[in-house]
């Protein structure tokens, strides 16, 4: 189970009720555990959703106590080989569920880790255990699950927690934890954690270890990003053409956040599309964003090629 947080684990929710900003998958997943039968399920979106647990929160309904001697978890970034299907999967898929419930549940978490050919033994064993067993599937990348698989699930995608259900998960762990959190506070929060909930908790039991009153700062610092008002001056400073001072407050910033060149473009893109400045500028700024974060990818210099993109900014900032 991907989890750093002992408050991950303190706050995962138990109950269909407790799965917040997934209303839609919720809802037709609930209706296959009450009828006591479902088909096998992938689980697509990107990290810290949910995924895992209404997996779990599956079990725990369909088994009730007896959940944990009907429920296998593995996590498929770490026994991504053909035989931990063969050899794992096959023993528990092929022995009968214990209780009224006439299947149990594998759980393959990170399955776009997979191997193909893990992938495809894993297709026959769905097709030849499915009287006796049923699978729940869970990736961040559906297009590197094998078309057969797909076919063989049904398929639901879920998306990043909305402002507001991030909120009400702030306000909820800071009146249990006794923490104060300031409504800067709660807005970086949810810009850093960017719709990740166990990202959130994480950055939150940071800062709680060190204060009960969590700040803008603490939040930016533990979660080793910039403030946007430094990367929006740094943006303002290049298209004005003062390309000296640019750079200075950007290898400031840089060192002071112990941040790596693709965090600062990354940054970047996402602080300019909310300035205001002109569209043209804006579109600019992007392309540029684009170059950048490709030579950084493909190995060259970062600090070479974020002097560049400043360069750039600077010599179009006036056009």
């Amino acid at each position: 189970m991907e989890t750093t947080s002992v408050w991950t684990e303190k706050y995962r929710p138990k109950h269909f009720s407790e799965i917040k900003g997934q209303g839609d998958v919720v809802s037709k997943v609930k209706a296959f555990v009450e009828s006591r039968n479902m088909p096998h399920l992938l689980f697509s979106g990107p990290a810290g959703v949910g995924k895992s647990s209404l997996s779990l929160v599956i079990a725990r309904e369909l088994f009730g106590d007896s959940w944990r001697r009907n429920f296998l978890e593995l996590n498929a970034s770490d026994e991504r080989g053909i035989d931990v299907i063969r050899i794992k999967v096959k023993d528990f898929a092929r022995t009968r569920a214990i209780g009224d419930v006439p299947f149990k549940i594998i759980f393959l978490d990170e399955c776009d880790a997979l191997t193909k050919e893990a992938q495809q033994a894993l297709r026959r064993t769905m097709e030849n255990y499915t009287t006796t067993c049923r699978f729940v599937l869970s990736c961040n990348y559906i297009s590197k699950i094998i078309d057969p698989i797909q076919s063989r699930c049904a398929i639901f995608k879920f998306k990043p927690l909305p402002k507001e259900e991030v909120m009400k998960i702030i306000e909820r762990i800071g009146e249990k934890e006794g923490l104060t959190i300031d409504e800067e506070a709660r807005d970086a929060l949810f810009e850093v954690s960017n719709g990740d909930c166990r990202r959130l908790e994480n950055i939150m039991q940071s800062c709680a270890v060190l204060s009960k009153k969590i700040t803008k700062k603490a939040v930016y610092s533990m979660a080793a990003m910039a403030k946007p008002e430094s990367i929006k001056e740094i943006i303002r400073l290049a298209l004005s053409r003062d390309f000296i001072s640019a750079r200075k407050m950007l290898l400031d910033v840089m060192l002071n956040e112990a941040l790596s060149g693709l965090d600062v473009i990354k940054q970047i893109q996402s602080a300019v599309t909310g300035m205001d400045i002109d569209d043209g500028a804006k579109l600019r700024i992007i392309r540029e964003c684009g170059e950048a974060e490709f030579r950084m990818v493909e190995g060259s210099d970062e600090y070479v090629q974020l002097e560049s993109f400043l360069a750039s900014i600077a010599v179009s900032g006036d056009k």
